[in-house]
């Protein structure tokens, strides 16, 4: 499962809103290679599920994932920060052992 906190939440309906996005547009989250860890998180609006996908959704909003991404993200927490140490979603992931200084990569 993949939480979403408040500030994320409300910071995707807010985005959803000003690309003119539908309601039927919702988060992909998935993992892939590459970065200085060796995967990266990938968020996107995406409005077709495909049959390899499971889907959560917390505080309204709908999440989806592959399976295979799924492995590397149970249990993960979707947050958004714009504070002064950086602005931008953010993954706190207990499956990762090592994240990159920008937090977009990680390694498991």
């Amino acid at each position: 499962m993949i939480q979403v906190t408040d500030e994320a939440a409300k910071r995707i309906i807010d985005l959803r809103e000003a690309e003119g996005r539908s309601d039927d547009q919702n988060v992909r989250v998935s993992v892939k290679g590459g970065g200085c860890s060796g995967l990266m998180y990938d968020l996107s609006f995406d409005a077709e599920t495909k049959d390899t996908d499971d889907i959560f959704e917390d505080k309204g909003v709908k999440i989806f994932v592959d399976k295979k991404s799924l492995l590397y993200l149970a249990g993960t927490t979707l947050d958004f920060s714009d504070g002064l140490n950086g602005k931008g979603f953010q993954f706190v992931n207990p499956n990762a052992s090592r994240t990159c200084g920008c937090g977009e990569s990680f390694s498991i």
